[in-house]
């Protein structure tokens, strides 16, 4: 059975920084592709980031390029989204998916297979 959980959330002023981890157990096959997701009050889920358990390609949306990044373990089942220069507007739950054989650049939340409980980010002073 595959599990899916995410650790790392908190409270965090605007400018400071977060890491979320999210571990993933009971994958059979090889090849995945992992996203984070986010979902802020009133608004709809949105693609934050992924990447992939192959070549380890990654892809940002435009408002957290050069701020957030997404990496694998060595062993490629525990994903990781460092989160710096929090701003208020990145508060949400972020939710961590595994999507088999997903290629990295495809942010349709419909291609991912499992998904995490989800953790909360709030930037605020």
């Amino acid at each position: 059975q595959v599990q899916i959980v995410e650790s790392g959330g908190g409270l965090v002023q605007p400018g400071g920084s977060l890491t979320l981890s999210c571990a993933a157990s009971g994958l059979e096959e090889d090849s995945y592709g992992i996203g984070w997701f986010r979902q802020a009050p009133g608004k709809e889920r949105e693609g934050v980031a992924f990447t992939s358990n192959t070549d380890r390609s990654t892809f940002y949306r435009d408002s957290v390029k050069d701020r957030f990044t997404i990496s694998l373990d060595s062993y490629g089942n525990t994903a990781y989204l460092q989160m710096n220069s929090l701003k208020p507007e990145d508060t949400a739950i972020y939710y961590c998916t595994w999507g088999l054989g997903v290629r990295v650049g495809i942010t349709d939340e419909g291609e991912f297979d499992y998904w995490g409980q989800g953790t909360q980010v709030t930037v605020s002073s």
